[in-house]
């Protein structure tokens, strides 16, 4: 399905992108183009389950939910697949979740992708409204906090291990960057 689309040469609409259904590859849309990346790797995997534990209580005594890998329509033909997405009360049933339902939105930096998420992904997560934004770096696990502020995220502050990055917005939560590592 994914081939035959290319092949056709023109925007992909959103009813042609959910049309693909379920598939091994992490298939995003952006403004009808489709992108494409191959599957994350072990490391990342273990940073984002690591990161879902550590946020999971704190979002349930906020009322909130924590999704790995979901769809987002931050507006209509524009979904990307976020690494990690906080969420108020959503329909656990429907295949996309509306932006205006994600208080936070993480990504974790992949060396394959840096530029999406560092330039285009946290464009369009600001243009959408998504209040907070949590870039994970892979390699040195510091985590970078950004505060939408106008149309535009300002970085609130950048956490090293060694360093705890104390949350109190959209929830309460305490992250040690070590701790979402993988044991050496």
């Amino acid at each position: 399905m994914i081939s035959a689309i290319l092949e056709q040469g023109t925007p992909v609409t959103e009813e042609e992108f959910f049309a693909l259904g379920e598939t091994s590859k992490r298939v995003e849309l952006f403004d009808g183009s489709l992108y494409m990346t191959p599957a994350p790797t072990p490391q990342h995997q273990h940073i984002s389950s690591e990161l879902k534990f550590a946020l999971r209580t704190a979002a349930r005594t906020a009322g909130l939910y924590v999704h790995e890998a979901v769809n987002v329509r931050l507006q209509p033909g524009r979904i990307p697949i976020p690494d990690l997405v906080v969420t108020g009360k959503i329909d656990f049933k429907e295949l996309v979740i509306d932006a205006g339902a994600v208080v936070l939105i993480c990504e974790i930096v992949s060396p394959s992708n840096a530029s999406a998420d560092r330039v285009l992904k946290m464009h369009y997560y600001a243009a959408a409204g998504i209040p907070w934004y949590l870039l994970v770096e892979q390699e040195s696990a510091a985590l970078h906090l950004y505060q939408l502020s106008g149309n535009h995220y300002v970085e609130r502050s950048v956490t090293r291990p060694g360093e705890v990055l104390h949350l109190d917005e959209p929830l309460t939560a305490d992250l040690v960057p070590e701790d979402l590592l993988p044991p050496d």
